[in-house]
């Protein structure tokens, strides 16, 4: 590993350290004590306290360790060591938060009402600590390790798998929580995913803009006059005329939607305009590294 490769690793650890304790904390202060449920591995962690009174950093050591020693050998290292990294960290972490709730120094957010409350909060929590640990290339382990072998050895897509353990390890759940518990665990999941799409792709979304026009290189000058954006001009030859054109390639922020869509039609109102969704842009006039 040259030094260029170990000063990204490097960087990628802090990270994954502050996701995995966001996602501990999340776990500990509002999953277990109102007995909602989560999917994966984590799941399991939790049918094993609320059944037996298992710790979740005891019960997630032992059930990772296997997969990763499985991963280890059917993967490689070098896809798995991040992973590795995540299951440490992540049950460090429980560790740490269960002897501070254990001494009275957290006291988790237990409600026999305000369900609705600890399912937001529960999901934008652990959304978050997930989303920083995905975002920088970690995970923490567990079925995602599954996943990859499923993929690897049978060409199952990592979704279905995750989905199939997640249905079966939620389902198991109705033996020992509420069905109303298992509808609120729902809605904190749901939260969880847009949670982590958010961290993923980017807090920077904008819009992209292809313009077809005869007048496309009147209406990048215009963009580029009044709103003081960059314009790509890309030749192109339309399919059914022959002709030669151009199309208008720009980029803007969703706030500038409306006055781009101005700009095009006060030129040419019969533009054919494609918007696209962009997450996460880079460079001049959105954001620098």
């Amino acid at each position: 590993m040259n030094a260029n490769r170990v000063t990204v690793f490097l960087k990628t650890l802090p990270p994954i350290l502050l996701g995995t304790a966001i996602y501990a904390f999340g776990l500990l202060y509002f999953i277990l004590p109102n007995q909602l449920m989560e999917g994966g591995l984590t799941g399991v962690t939790l049918l094993l306290n609320y059944a037996f009174g298992i710790s979740p950093s005891l019960s997630n050591l032992l059930l990772n360790i296997p997969l990763f020693l499985l991963g280890w050998k059917i993967l490689g290292g070098k896809q798995i060591v991040l992973t590795g990294i995540g299951i440490g960290s992540l049950t460090f972490f429980l560790w740490v938060f269960e002897r501070l709730i254990v001494q009275g120094w957290i006291v988790p957010f237990a409600t026999e009402t305000d369900y609705i409350l600890v399912s937001l909060y529960a999901g934008v929590t652990l959304g978050a600590g997930l989303g920083i640990v995905f975002r920088f290339g970690g995970t923490t382990g567990g079925s995602d390790i599954i996943a990859r072998i499923f993929g690897r050895k049978y060409g199952f897509s990592m979704g279905q798998v995750i989905l199939t353990l997640d249905i079966i390890i939620i389902g198991l759940s109705l033996f020992y929580i509420r069905k109303e518990n298992i509808l609120y665990t729902l809605v904190a999941v749901f939260i969880a995913s847009r949670v982590i799409d958010f961290i993923q792709e980017g807090a920077y979304s904008a819009k992209a803009f292809t313009i077809i026009s005869d007048e496309a290189p009147a209406i990048a000058d215009m963009i580029t006059k009044e709103m003081d954006r960059g314009v790509t001009l890309i030749p192109a030859i339309g399919a059914y005329s022959k002709q030669a054109k151009y199309m208008a390639y720009c980029v803007v922020s969703r706030q500038e939607l409306r006055r781009l869509q101005s700009i095009v039609k006060s030129i040419d109102p019969r533009a054919f305009v494609i918007i696209s969704d962009v997450n996460d842009v880079h460079g001049e006039g959105f954001r620098e590294e």
